[in-house]
């Protein structure tokens, strides 16, 4: 679905989320999420696994798997209607989340102007960059109202 962007460019969407979505959020930076496409109603982002990370099998630990996909969906809406944040999200395992890197997308199903649905699947990568899918989600994000402007505004 390809969703009016709030941004000039696919660039100036990325560098935006990577600033404020990654840098900005203590949790989002710790783990190093990388946003790779933020534009139109679409996302994609990437997270290296680490060992604390995992769980007691050695999977990614089911909260990482749904920040993945929380994340994903949550950047998809914010590329189409500004800043957001996550009213709820569903989300179902469907494989280990076993590998070197975890890869999600979002895809906005229907911006509101006081809801955004979004979907999400979520992959893990194994190191010869095989993936598979791992977990699949659809989240309700809500508006916050302000801009990337407004949001700007309050760096200064």
């Amino acid at each position: 679905m390809a969703t009016p962007s709030r941004f000039d460019s696919p660039e100036a969407s990325l560098a935006y989320m990577k600033e404020v979505a990654v840098k900005r959020s203590g949790f989002s930076n710790w783990l190093d999420v990388e946003p790779l496409k933020v534009w139109e109603g679409e996302s994609e982002l990437r997270l290296v696994l680490r060992p604390e990370m995992t769980q007691h099998h050695g999977f990614a630990h089911g909260g990482i798997v749904g920040l993945m996909a929380d994340n994903a969906c949550a950047w998809a809406a914010a590329s189409a209607v500004g800043d957001v944040v996550t009213g709820n999200y569903t989300i179902n395992f469907v494989a280990p989340a076993m590998g070197k890197a975890l890869r999600s997308r979002g895809t906005v199903i229907k911006a509101g102007r006081r809801q955004v649905v979004v979907r999400a699947d979520v992959w893990s990568e194994d190191e010869a960059g095989e993936t598979r899918l791992v977990a699949t989600a659809q989240g309700t994000i809500i508006p916050t109202g302000n801009s990337e402007a407004d949001m700007r505004a309050k760096d200064g």
